[in-house]
């Protein structure tokens, strides 16, 4: 399918030469500068826009039925006002025409289809990756282990992980070490505790003795939230229920099932339960921290130095899909892209709920929490040295912890904040945030306190 063709025009088909003279449309817009005796540099420049403009616009209407029945609705120039309020064109194009050799063109990426990889996802059916020179393969993986052995293994170049997986996989915790970078934080909230709907008369955690509880994985903020929020109703999570490992696809079925009580676990699978009957939101994971982090792109410490332009090249269109997920008036159009199998598989009222906030929560209420879930990529120190406070709190880490040279090796604040700047995002000034979980302040340079602080723990 071709790029270059005017996404515009409802008289042609985004597919082979508009005129059919050509075998290609490349072939096709050469010529006709030619003819016009148009400077290379104005054809470049053409044709660089008129690629972004095509890839968003057969990211919105696959069906090129829908296209050309809007643009006869609305107009051309209305429909191209629009497409510029909703993506950051000028940005792209200034981007796309930076120079700088690329180290690596052809990248593997793995996902989990969860609605945390929203800016990941985003950036490859709006062709993000493509302008900045990279061909990117998205790799729907089954599990988090997965993940992790794929990226140990060499087979992923990057990949969507956990917020806390690249600091366990840097230290060797769970595995053989191997160090890893945080680039962005992909998504800040976003989670909730989902119970079966046989449980809606045990809405206090006292009464959860003995729950079968599930989280994606051993070293994610889910089975630090989860256990945090138990222990602040008085129950030890590692004796007074159980917590078990199960992939975020196979929640929902488990749960429908009767082999789990709840779980704590990444949206859209939380709602899904509540679209599919089998399940309520007991409490959104921004009722336990606002502005938690979840997932994270994680990518290894020596690509980051081998591929340098590349890394930047690839930071730089996550951040672009991150600044465009963060904008409330384009969650309906995200639901639209990500919703087909390749990424998330679900039905686009599952994700339009989880993404604008409003929602039925299987109690028989409709909630309007515009912030359920957002996307600042910025990755705070101050997270990271949180989860290892959480580690060493249950165990998982032993001994004395450097929680400052961990977190400002692995997380790349710096980086952060250049790449942002180039798109036009705002950074925070300060490395390190104090910030609150359940109504108690965490200070970062006073982490072992913390740990500390709480009655129940693990030795």
């Amino acid at each position: 399918m071709s790029a270059f063709k005017d996404p515009f025009s409802d008289g042609i088909k985004l597919g082979s030469c508009t005129c059919g003279k050509h075998h290609t449309q490349a072939e096709h817009d050469a010529a006709h500068a030619r003819a016009a005796d148009l400077p290379m540099e104005a054809n470049e420049e053409s044709l660089n826009r008129r690629t972004i403009e095509s890839a968003i616009m057969r990211a919105v209407f696959p069906d090129d039925r829908e296209r050309r029945g809007f643009l006869r609705a609305v107009g051309r120039s209305t429909a191209m006002a629009a497409l510029s309020s909703f993506f950051p064109l000028g940005a792209l194009e200034a981007m796309a025409q930076e120079k700088g050799p690329l180290e690596k063109k052809d990248l593997k990426i793995g996902f989990i289809p969860i609605t945390c990889a929203s800016p990941l996802l985003m950036a490859d059916p709006l062709g993000f990756y493509k302008q900045q020179g990279l061909n990117v393969q998205m790799i729907k993986t089954a599990g988090w282990a997965l993940i992790r052995d794929k990226v140990l293994n060499r087979e992923y170049d990057a990949s969507h992980m956990l917020a806390p997986m690249p600091i366990a996989m840097s230290m060797g915790i769970g595995a053989n070490p191997m160090p890893l970078n945080v680039a962005t934080i992909q998504n800040t909230n976003g989670q909730a505790i989902t119970l079966h709907v046989k449980h809606k008369d045990k809405r206090d955690p006292k009464q959860w003795k003995g729950f079968k509880f599930a989280v994606p994985f051993e070293y994610s903020m889910h089975n630090f939230l989860l256990r945090y929020y138990v222990a602040e109703h008085g129950l030890d999570p590692d004796k007074d229920i159980q917590i078990r490992v199960v992939p975020p696809p196979e929640m929902v079925a488990n749960l429908r099932a009767g082999n789990l009580d709840g779980y704590l676990g990444p949206d859209p699978f939380n709602q899904r339960a509540v679209f599919d009957e089998v399940g309520f939101i007991h409490i959104l994971s921004k009722e336990i921290w606002d502005g938690h982090p979840c997932c994270s792109f994680g990518v290894p410490t020596d690509f980051v130095k081998q591929n340098p332009n590349t890394f930047a090249a690839l930071y730089r269109a996550i951040l672009t899909a991150a600044k465009m997920a963060r904008d409330p008036k384009n969650r309906p159009i995200m639901a639209e892209v990500l919703s087909p199998a390749a990424y998330l598989n679900q039905p686009k009222t599952v994700l339009e709920q989880v993404l604008t906030g409003k929602f039925a929560d299987g109690l028989g209420n409709v909630q309007n929490v515009p912030t359920r879930a957002d996307f600042d990529p910025f990755p705070w120190y101050s997270m990271a040295v949180w989860i290892l406070s959480q580690m060493k709190r249950w165990g998982y880490i032993k001994g004395d912890v450097n929680y400052k040279d961990i977190a400002e090796k692995v997380y790349l604040i710096t980086d952060a904040r250049k790449h942002m700047a180039e798109i036009g995002m705002a950074a925070p000034k300060d490395n390190y945030a104090k910030f609150k979980v359940m109504g108690k302040e965490f200070d970062p340079m006073k982490a072992d306190a913390y740990v500390n602080s709480f009655a129940i723990r693990k030795a």
